[in-house]
């Protein structure tokens, strides 16, 4: 059961693409991601209660966490209008590569040799990808250098939403947050965020006769974000993070197959080995990371209990 409810858990997220697909077809970008966070912020805040006060400082934090994910989701998303589900996911997944290179410039340590290796794998397999782009297939062609680069900028606006909760949630000043508290903050400041851009930009919600772009919204937020998810942090009572962490590299291959079944979507060769590239890159720097003595005793002094 333990393996079932992780490998469940990576299809559910995995297939958080294909639903966005059928969101966008009824609206845009930033709407399907305020609607997607609104959802799944109001589920969370029921289920934590009410809030402990926190100071200004420790709130401000998670006020920026909840940006840094409203940029993600606001940014991925939008990617799904112009590249393939299948190299959307997967470059959205590059995350631990950015995130080890803000700890190598925040803790002043030099590159392990690890981590020069994985940089130098997902630099080659996106310059692979970007170089095929001509035959991605999109909802709106045309596009698909500026849908890579909008996956990219996914991936490092939750490599920050990361880094921002891991020191906020286990600051010594008032002890550390349960996760639940912590994402009823960040999904609640996020949603806020989303709402105003896609108020500014006059993205409007689906039409209320849309069912499929409702459909996709609430396989999203219900399916992906709070099952999904939450299946996730349950998993750690049975397996370690890095385990965790390495089972995310299905989550692609996950989305590549639905969208090769579901919209017919097919990879080129050079797109099929940027892939392998970097799904390379990310493994090894994942890898190298949990076995870091300093990482890991530093990431289990700042990971929130549930």
């Amino acid at each position: 059961m333990p393996v079932l409810r992780l490998l469940g858990a990576q299809v559910a997220i995995g297939a958080a693409a294909i639903f966005a697909r059928y969101a966008l077809a009824g609206a845009g970008p930033l709407a399907v991601s305020a609607l997607r966070l609104v959802i799944a912020a109001l589920a969370v805040l029921a289920i934590a209660g009410r809030l402990r006060r926190l100071s200004p400082r420790r709130e401000a934090a998670f006020a920026c966490a909840g940006v840094a994910l409203a940029l993600h989701f606001g940014t991925w998303i939008a990617s799904l209008r112009y590249t393939s589900v299948a190299i959307s996911t997967l470059l959205v997944t590059t995350t631990p590569v950015w995130t080890e290179l803000y700890d190598v410039a925040r803790y002043r340590r030099p590159p392990a040799r690890s981590y020069v290796v994985a940089l130098a794998l997902a630099l080659a397999g996106v310059a692979s990808i970007a170089a095929a782009r001509a035959g991605v297939p999109a909802p709106v062609p045309g596009h698909a250098l500026a849908g890579a680069a909008l996956a990219l900028a996914g991936s490092i606006a939750i490599g920050a939403y990361l880094i921002v909760v891991r020191e906020a949630g286990a600051t010594a000043e008032g002890g550390r947050l349960p996760t639940r508290a912590i994402v009823a903050r960040t999904y609640g400041w996020a949603s806020l965020a989303l709402v105003a851009a896609s108020a500014a930009v006059h993205q409007g919600p689906p039409a209320a006769s849309d069912l499929p772009a409702w459909g996709g919204v609430l396989a999203m937020a219900l399916g992906s974000q709070l099952l999904g998810h939450t299946a996730i942090n349950a998993a750690l009572r049975d397996f370690s993070p890095s385990t965790i962490a390495l089972s995310t590299l299905l989550e692609p291959v996950v989305a590549a197959l639905l969208a090769a079944w579901i919209f017919r979507e097919t990879l080129s060769l050079p797109t099929a080995l940027g892939g392998v590239l970097v799904l390379a890159a990310v493994a090894t720097t994942l890898r190298a990371g949990s076995a870091t003595p300093l990482r890991r005793r530093r990431d289990a002094a700042a990971t929130p209990r549930a």
